[in-house]
């Protein structure tokens, strides 16, 4: 692995790249670096989603840091973003999620929440990386050692946040939810139904490889047949770990992340809790959606595509909305990371609020066409691109032809051996022969 941490934690093929061994390093050197001035044991909350892996990584994880002393409470398959707030709840230390989110099951990864249930910041990161890799001497492990516990009322807690957080009465809703084999295998039915939907729940049982597999937020397509057969309101889909969300409405039609921000702003602006009437996305967001920030006079600020950068800015200027088109959506007051049932919830009070359908409100955005196309790449072949002469060459001739009206984003996966090449603008057919023109040159040079 050429770095641990990407954008979204350390992440690789389980028992290859990200190992047992590299677990238990990993869990001490987190250990050490956030105990750091305290002066007792330090706890941490460990969780997992539902890969076949996830098992031998948080038992890794545990030795590593019991060896350093800290204790832990486990607290098993459980969404991504209730490990975050369950770190706060239990008044832990940190908090670490064994999931590699949306990415097949043989991949695993290991994030990690400081005391306030935020990703670490990079200071942090690179500590630990500097640890595991050896660039930093740590003093010998102590005699003291941590003790296991296990918390079984965790994701009660969590739903009963979250149904305390957005109170809505989804009676006479008919929805479909695709678990994505995941983690919202163990909450979401229960979270829906107890609010009064009437549920048909897919991809919901996991057999430790199934996870993403076909379905959830990262493949929607049978979810929309089966919201256009069965005549539903709409679906939800969430990634493996559920931290995303994607919906499909009532005619099978896709509504991303953009389109599930924009849907946000217009009821937050309306009930004054759009902070600064401003909303933070990514150079990735459709320039859709930057119409309809001008439109409805909302500002708008772009990352660094990946929802720590997004939620770094949004906590820099207290921001209250932010997200990415791929369903990560932070809403601030209620969350310090992306929650997809959070999202989830959110979106479906508003359609009972304003009774209206989810075709009719994300019709306040008109999304510019776009081609992505991922191009497979070795780890160390994956920032090459940039130090490519031909390569960058060929960028700059493909945004050329664009002008203004229109973009190329060419950049390496920050969670995954992939390069993504994006065209935007108006012609879908000039999109598509761009952007598969320019990814054609780069496997020639890397792949």
């Amino acid at each position: 692995m050429e770095r641990l941490f990407g954008t979204d934690g350390i992440r690789g093929i389980a028992n290859r790249e990200l190992t047992a061994e590299m677990a238990v390093s990993i869990g001490r050197a987190a250990a050490t670096v956030l105990s750091n001035g305290l002066k007792r044991s330090p706890l941490f909350i460990i969780g997992a989603d539902t890969r076949e892996s996830s098992e031998m990584l948080v038992a890794a994880v545990s030795a590593g840091l019991c060896a350093a002393g800290a204790n832990i409470l486990v607290v098993g398959v459980i969404p991504t973003p209730a490990v975050a707030f369950l770190v706060k709840l239990r008044g832990a230390d940190a908090g670490i999620i064994i999931s590699a989110s949306h990415n097949p099951f043989d991949y695993n990864g290991i994030k990690i929440f400081n005391s306030d249930g935020f990703k670490l910041p990079d200071e942090s990161e690179n500590e630990i990386e500097d640890i595991v890799l050896g660039r930093k001497k740590i003093s010998p492990v102590s005699g003291e050692i941590g003790r296991i516990s296990f918390d079984k009322d965790g994701a009660d807690a969590y739903l009963t946040y979250l149904k305390s957080r957005i109170g809505v009465n989804l009676e006479g809703l008919e929805i479909a939810i695709d678990c994505a084999n995941g983690s919202a295998t163990r909450t979401a039915e229960r979270l829906f139904w107890g609010l009064g939907a009437k549920v048909h729940m897919l991809s919901n049982a996991s057999n430790g490889r199934n996870i993403n597999e076909n379905c959830g937020s990262t493949h929607i397509e049978n979810l929309q047949k089966y919201v256009i057969e069965n005549k539903l309101d709409c679906g939800l889909a969430f990634d493996g770990d559920a931290d995303r969300l994607l919906c499909v409405d009532e005619y099978g039609n896709l509504v991303d992340g953009d389109e599930i921000m924009a849907i946000c702003a217009l009821d937050m602006k309306k009930n004054g809790k759009l902070t600064h009437n401003t909303v933070v996305g990514t150079v990735m967001t459709n320039f859709g959606f930057m119409k309809f920030c001008r439109k409805q006079d909302i500002n708008f600020i772009a990352t660094k595509v990946g929802d720590r950068f997004v939620l770094e800015e949004m906590n820099r200027m207290g921001y209250a909305l932010g997200g990415e088109q791929s369903g990560h959506i932070v809403l601030r007051e209620h969350a310090t990371t992306g929650d997809g049932q959070l999202t989830a919830l959110t979106l479906l009070s508003i359609m009972t609020k304003e009774n209206k359908s989810l075709s009719s409100l994300a019709s306040v955005m008109t999304k510019t066409p776009q081609t992505l196309i991922n191009l497979s790449v070795s780890a160390d072949k994956k920032s090459l691109f940039h130090t490519d002469a031909e390569i960058e060459n060929a960028i700059r001739e493909a945004s050329a032809k664009f002008g203004n009206k229109g973009r190329i984003v060419v950049r390496p996966s920050g969670t995954e051996p992939l390069i993504r090449v994006m065209a935007e603008g108006e012609d879908a057919d000039m999109n598509e022969k761009t952007a598969r023109n320019l990814a054609n040159k780069i496997a020639e040079r890397l792949v």
